[in-house]
């Protein structure tokens, strides 16, 4: 029987998970494709998954009246999108969409969910992770606001 794990541990957000953390994890992924424009999931949808991508590119998006699609990140190939599967009440926030034909590991937020009930250290192990990973987003977005809203007056003749 094949599993995920080796392709797992190639993913730098993996990496140092203890064998049988590994092992768990994998057990709640899947393979999948999305061709270019496709969504995986849509703003109010259950988040019960997230993905990292193998190759490919893929955004979480928001809709703006008046200007239609935002991109609010863009991840490639090692990337995490989506973190709405852990914080209740378990909605996507963004629109999920594939820039480009895209493999990716999607990886079952419930199934996880009920492995941390049964390994707290895994659950706190991902949760640490997945932190590190939101603050890097905030991060980037407040860069990304401070370059379209900041003052540009010096710029101004």
């Amino acid at each position: 029987m094949h599993t995920l794990e080796p392709i797992l541990k190639e993913v730098a957000f993996f990496q140092g998970l203890k064998p049988e953390h590994l092992a768990l994890v994998a057990g709640c992924a899947t393979n999948v494709r999305y061709q270019a424009g496709d969504f995986a999931g849509r703003v109010g949808d259950p988040a019960d998954k997230f993905w990292v991508v193998r190759q490919g590119r893929m955004t979480l998006e928001m809709f703006v009246p008046g200007r239609g699609a935002l991109t609010v990140a863009t991840m490639s190939e090692g990337d995490v999108a989506g973190f709405s599967w852990l914080v209740p009440p378990y909605h996507l926030r963004f629109d999920v969409r594939a820039l480009d034909d895209t493999r990716a590991l999607v990886f079952d937020g419930r199934c996880l969910r009920g492995k941390f009930s049964s390994d707290p250290e895994l659950g706190f192990e991902l949760m640490s992770r997945f932190s590190r990973l939101v603050v890097q987003r905030l991060e980037a977005t407040g860069l990304q606001l401070v370059d379209i809203y900041g003052d540009h007056a010096a710029e101004q003749p």
